[in-house]
């Protein structure tokens, strides 16, 4: 059985010299390939450098939401040129992020997110979307700015109503170790009701541990737990999951392809 972790920070300091221990417990799972995600210049760099290093990694490499106000036409030319690399697949993280005030305002993170979906669209390439009470305005910007090659809704934790409208854009849809929770049970609802050829699975590591581990730092590995408690709220065997999560996130990512 074989799980694909569409979104993981193994690039993130926690990680800082045991890649390799990491990527080990990950195979002992049946994590064989996962897609490094990056957020502003030193992060994109390190999703770079991993997935260059290793085999079944992936970089998807943007700015955050987060750092949108560093975003100038500057950092658009350096993050094309990088797109260009091989181990580069997707656009992202990219989005709208309005929980921390401390955050880019809304018009500032929008300008940003705007201009790396068409960055996106120009070199056919799909996007990782990071949306956080944004929703509405996230809907809207993609209404507004499709990106043909595939979008995917990382982390998703929103209402089933939510759900339709971003499938209705084409959106694949990714759930993360909140699918477990016991307070999610909106979550679980939206991963019981999306179609199978548009469901995707991650970890986010090293944030939102699934069930069992929760209380413990996240890893690519636990993917299985994430995809397993999909298959338990679907009433579906595990194989199911990890079969079709497996397929969909290597077509999204263009993959299949490149092989």
């Amino acid at each position: 059985m074989r799980f694909f972790d569409a979104h993981t920070h193994l690039n993130d300091p926690h990680f800082a010299g045991q890649t390799v221990v990491y990527l080990q417990q990950a195979q002992e799972l049946g994590v064989q390939e996962m897609a490094i995600v990056g957020s502003n210049a030193q992060f994109n760099q390190s999703a770079l450098e991993l997935a260059r290093q290793y085999s079944g990694l992936h970089a998807v490499i943007g700015w955050h939401p987060e750092f949108a106000a560093q975003v100038t036409p500057q950092v658009l030319a350096e993050l094309e040129q990088e797109l260009a690399d091989p181990a580069a697949v997707a656009v992202g993280e990219i989005g709208l992020d309005y929980h921390w005030e401390e955050n880019p305002t809304p018009a500032i993170q929008e300008a940003a997110f705007v201009q790396q979906l068409e960055l996106a669209q120009q070199l056919q390439l799909p996007v990782n979307i990071h949306t956080r009470d944004a929703f509405a305005d996230t809907y809207r910007i993609l209404q507004a700015h499709p990106v043909a090659t595939g979008m995917i809704m990382h982390s998703f934790n929103g209402s089933v109503e939510w759900l339709n409208r971003f499938l209705d854009l084409g959106c694949y849809v990714s759930y993360s170790g909140v699918v477990s929770f016991k307070n999610a049970p909106e979550v679980r609802e939206a991963a019981q009701q999306t179609p199978l050829e548009r469901l995707l699975v991650e970890t986010d590591a090293p944030y939102l541990t699934p069930e069992p581990h929760r209380g413990e730092a996240n890893q690519p590995g636990y993917t299985r737990y994430v995809a397993a408690a999909i298959a338990r709220t679907r009433g579906v065997e595990l194989a199911t999951i990890a079969q079709q999560t497996l397929k969909n996130t290597r077509e999204v990512y263009q993959l299949n392809d490149k092989d």
